[in-house]
This record gives C-alpha cells, sequence and structure tokens, in this order.
C-alpha cells in the first residue's frame, strides 16, 4: 500500500471528503479486494491499531462489515452495544466514550439515532471518529461503497444518471448518496410519493419525480431505498400494497424499458414492497456486490484514516 493519506481527519459525512479524497479511497479499496481475492484474506497493516465500534442503534450488516474489515487489517476490535451497556443507566455519550478511550482506543466507529452525535464525538475526543450512520442524516460508508459498485460495473460515475428512489425522507443513505454522487460528476434524480420527498430536495441539485415510469426511462442506474417504517411516526400513503402498486420495482416494469438499467438496494428489503424477488436476484441487481464491496471500502476508509492519524502524530 502506498503511503497517501486523505485530508479529512474524520470520515463524518461526504460533505468532509474531497472528489480527490473519494478517488484515493476508491483506489485502495481496488487493492484491498485484491487482497480479499487471495486464500489468506488478512493483512497486517493496523497491527498496533485499537478501534471501537460504538453502536447505540441497531445494525446487522454495517456493523459486521465494519467489524471484519477491521479484523483483515488486524486491528484490535472493541465491541460495544448501546442496548447491554451502562447507557440504559443513564450514562451519557461523552462518558461512555470517554470510558473507552480510557482503554486506548485509536478510532471509534459510531452509529447513533441522532443527527451530529459523531461531529460532537469528533470535537471530543483524541481518535479518529467514523461515522457508521447518524439518525436521518448521513452514512457516508454506504453512499462510498453505492459509488464504487457503480464505478465497478459502468466504468465511471461521471455522467452516469442515477435515480435513487422510495423514502428518501427518513433515508440517512439519500443524502450521503446524492453529495457522494454529485462530486464524482453523475446526473441524480429522486423518485417517491411527495410525502416521502423532502420540501427542499430540488436545491440539493438533483432532478424530482413523483412516477417511477418516468424516472426509469431516464436513469442508468436505481438505487432502490427501503420503506423505514420504524422512523416513520405517522402515516405517510395509504398503505404498504398501494406503495408497492404504484412505487415498487417489479421485472415486468424493467422488462417493459427499452434498455437494461442497473438495479441496487442498500439492503435491507422489504421484498414485495420496494422491490419484488425476481428483481433483487435478477442479473441487473448488483445488491450481493454492494456488500461484498462494502467491505472493501471500509477497509480502505480505516486504513487512510489510520495513516494519516500515524503520520499526524509523527509530524
Amino acid at each position: 500500500m502506498g503511503e497517501q493519506s486523505i485530508q479529512a481527519q474524520h470520515l463524518l459525512g461526504i460533505r468532509n471528503l474531497s472528489a480527490e479524497d473519494i478517488g484515493l479511497i476508491f483506489e485502495t479499496a481496488d487493492q484491498f479486494k485484491e487482497v480479499l481475492a487471495r486464500p489468506i484474506k488478512k493483512v497486517p497493516s493496523l497491527r498496533d491499531i485499537t478501534i471501537a465500534n460504538v453502536f447505540f442503534e441497531n445494525s446487522t450488516r454495517t456493523r459486521l462489515s465494519f467489524e471484519l474489515a477491521e479484523k483483515r487489517l488486524s486491528a484490535d476490535v472493541i465491541n460495544f452495544s448501546a442496548s447491554s451497556s451502562s447507557v440504559k443507566k443513564g450514562e451519557t455519550l461523552l462518558d461512555t466514550v470517554n470510558n473507552i478511550l480510557a482503554m486506548k482506543v485509536d478510532m471509534v466507529v459510531m452509529r447513533h439515532p441522532s443527527p451530529g452525535a459523531p461531529h460532537f464525538l469528533a470535537r471530543h475526543i483524541d481518535a479518529a471518529v467514523v461515522n457508521a450512520g447518524d439518525g436521518t442524516h448521513e452514512h457516508p460508508t454506504q453512499a462510498l461503497l453505492d459509488a464504487y459498485s457503480i464505478r465497478e460495473k459502468l466504468g465511471d460515475v461521471a455522467g452516469r444518471k442515477v435515480l435513487i428512489s422510495g423514502d428518501i425522507m427518513h433515508s440517512r443513505v439519500a443524502l450521503s448518496n446524492i453529495l457522494c454522487l454529485r462530486k464524482l460528476g453523475a446526473e441524480v434524480g429522486v423518485c417517491g410519493p411527495p410525502t416521502l420527498l423532502p420540501k427542499y430536495v430540488s436545491e440539493l441539485g438533483v432532478k424530482v419525480w413523483y412516477e417511477l415510469r418516468e424516472a426509469l426511462a431516464w436513469c442508468d442506474v436505481i438505487n432502490v431505498l427501503r420503506i423505514q417504517l420504524e422512523r416513520q411516526h405517522f402515516r405517510y400513503f395509504p398503505s404498504l400494497r398501494e406503495y408497492s402498486l404504484y412505487y415498487g420495482l417489479t421485472k415486468t416494469l424493467l422488462d417493459s424499458l427499452d434498455k437494461e438499467i442497473v438495479v441496487m438496494h442498500p439492503g435491507p428489503i422489504n421484498r414485495g414492497v420496494e422491490l419484488s424477488s425476481d428483481v433483487a436476484d435478477s442479473g441487473q441487481s448488483i445488491i450481493l456486490k454492494q456488500v461484498e464491496n462494502g467491505l472493501a471500502i471500509r477497509m480502505a476508509v480505516l486504513y487512510l484514516l489510520a495513516i494519516r492519524r500515524t503520520a499526524a502524530k509523527a509530524g
């Protein structure tokens, strides 16, 4: 691995990354994909680094992906889950993390239900912070792996027309994807019922559709988001059946287009709601590739942040 490092000290959101930073993350992920294809998939890159995974919100795929990435890099790993911790007894976020830092942790990977929590943390602790999702705000590593997957499938992100459909309002994936894809030169559109599109979404420089078929006729790639029922405190549409009827992506709908588009989903999928099983499992779907690429991207992010931190301490 080269000794180039990214400019950002933390990965708090896509806003903090330059296009050059993103390019370097992708190049580093390319190298890690080669490592992951070997019989022995482990490298000693972070052998002297201790990383704490601090999850205040349920997660399966993201937490496991980060944990595996850390272990592939030979880091020492501490896993912390708020549901089984002193947070339940009233301990504050800062107290919790300071207790973890007392164990001499170098990096913190954090998921939190409150937007801005990782940013707060980064201002108060001496460790590199990676945002693994903060409320409905951002999920930068998901956006990076999504853009990386498009690059891998289509050769480049610049100039591609990418549609994000579904529950844009409650999604942290949507904002990170819009920011990342536009930084890399893609055209971005969003589609969903008016009640699930934020009022000022067009100000992010995206096209807006309310009809899925029209949007599909425009795009090269569709990234389908799930309906986040756990974040919805009142009804935004009459029923899941009705939502599926108007905004569900089906094989019949895809086959009716005069082109083949790439289908993505950040997971977990509500099969039969936003996506039918025959689409999720079709040749147009790169959903499992996204999972595979997530590991390489997270290895790249952790490695580059560690390199920068080590260089800063040495300097």
